[in-house]
């Protein structure tokens, strides 16, 4: 058995959250899991492969209100989902601003997560 080291926990999304790129403000697909340090993007498009992306979300914060979330991000690899149309891409977050780095890992770290 191989066991997977990942940086950082990578915390499940239950709620369709849709992530749109800043620059064409499209939105690109939603979020599958989520940690510091990236994210797995569920699409219905591949993304260019090695490509660079300004994308923007919200999250939820514990007192019900959507805290809006933009990071530079590089898109590191992409496979076909097993449902014809749609990909998985993996992104590593490369431009986070302070107070956003904060607020995604309170959503993060916050009670009642599920992680992979």
């Amino acid at each position: 058995m191989i066991d997977e080291f990942r940086r950082a926990p990578r915390r499940k999304v239950s709620e369709n959250v849709l992530v749109t790129d800043a620059m064409t403000e499209r939105v690109v697909g939603r979020i599958g899991n989520l940690s510091e340090t990236g994210m797995l993007l569920i699409a219905n498009l591949p993304l260019n492969d090695d490509a660079l992306y300004q994308l923007r979300f919200p999250l939820h914060d514990g007192g019900g209100h959507d805290a809006h979330c933009e990071f530079g991000a590089h898109q590191l690899w992409q496979e076909e989902a097993g449902t014809p149309g749609l990909y998985w891409i993996g992104l590593r977050f490369i431009a986070i601003p302070d107070d956003q780095a904060e607020r995604l890992q309170r959503w993060i770290n916050a009670p009642g997560g599920v992680f992979e």
